[in-house]
């Protein structure tokens, strides 16, 4: 057995089936995946693939635990490679950064300016993603490791580490009604049209919780996955907006009213995780070491408290 064949394998599940897209994708022949797909099967003595025709449609069960042992041996390969680069050219490579829109746009610079006064020789490419596509991202080693709020966290083959705390802001329109409401709660916010992340990012899990334990129903009238779309939609009178509090800058959006909700609305966790099994090269460890100082909290950089180690074995 080859490592060529266990990477036509993935290659093939990653494409969905489609043989020629992953040719390309190895930057071979259609015909040479297909030679490496049938010794793998002749080697294994049994079918990976269910078949309609010749065409491939799916994994079978056998094919499916196969599928898990590739990855995991292309990424030892991976990890045994990287070990040889950190000893040849420790400060040179590239860094591949899972995230969300509003990592990458509100938290993500400033970390990324530093860590390139450090490692110059370093490129870095962002892939923005969902949370759950994020998780599968890090699984299957398309990125070096991922940043988001929700699913990191509980993923039983990552390890996890926890970044820093944040929790939400209202925002609304200069002289908005929302904003004379005194206090500010849950049930005042529910009077009125609301925007905020889409469902799964950016912690919305338990905001939806919060206002379900309160007996409330907040009419959200648009959800979505960037920050900025939020704020255009709430400039554009559409409803109040709810936002990580670290989306808000006092100076590109003062034409906007901002309104805590630390006291109303649970806090949340952004994590930076990565398969267990995974190497790290040392500016790949770096960076996270520099994300972890520069933690972003109430709209500022400072240290971090007690963000510690979650590593789920």
């Amino acid at each position: 057995m080859e490592l060529r064949q266990l990477a036509s394998l993935v290659a093939v599940v990653e494409a969905n089936f489609n043989v020629t897209e992953a040719a390309e994708r190895l930057h071979i022949v259609q015909s040479a995946v297909s030679q490496q797909l049938a010794r793998l099967e002749g080697e294994l003595g049994t079918e990976i693939f269910t078949r309609k025709g010749k065409r491939l449609v799916s994994l079978t069960a056998s094919g499916e635990k196969v599928l898990n042992y590739a990855r995991q041996s292309l990424a030892l390969r991976e990890n045994i490679l990287a070990v040889g680069r950190d000893h040849v050219d420790e400060d040179k490579g590239i860094l591949r950064i899972g995230t969300t829109h509003t990592q990458a746009r509100y938290v993500l610079p400033r970390v990324i300016q530093e860590f390139r006064k450090v490692f110059p020789d370093v490129s870095l490419q962002i892939h923005q993603g969902t949370p759950q596509q994020l998780v599968e991202m890090a699984l299957a080693d398309k990125v070096d490791f991922s940043i988001c709020t929700e699913e990191l966290g509980e993923h039983p083959t990552l390890t996890a580490l926890p970044i820093y705390r944040w929790n939400r802001v209202l925002i609304a329109p200069k002289r908005h009604a929302v904003l004379r409401c005194k206090p500010l709660g849950l049930e005042c916010i529910c009077k009125y049209p609301l925007i905020t992340y889409t469902f799964g990012l950016n912690g919305s899990t338990h905001l939806k919780s919060t206002f379900a334990r309160s007996g409330l129903r907040p009419n959200i009238v648009l959800s979505a996955v960037d920050t900025d779309v939020i704020k255009t939609y709430v400039r554009e009178g559409l409803g109040v907006g709810l936002i990580a509090q670290t989306a808000y800058s006092p100076t590109i959006d003062k034409d906007l009213s901002m309104r805590e909700l630390k006291h109303l609305l649970p806090w949340e966790t952004t994590w930076v995780a990565y398969h267990r099994e995974k190497y790290l090269r040392r500016y790949q460890q770096s960076f996270i070491d520099l994300l972890n100082r520069m933690t972003v909290e109430n709209g500022r950089i400072v240290e971090p408290g007690n963000a510690g180690r979650k590593d789920r074995r």
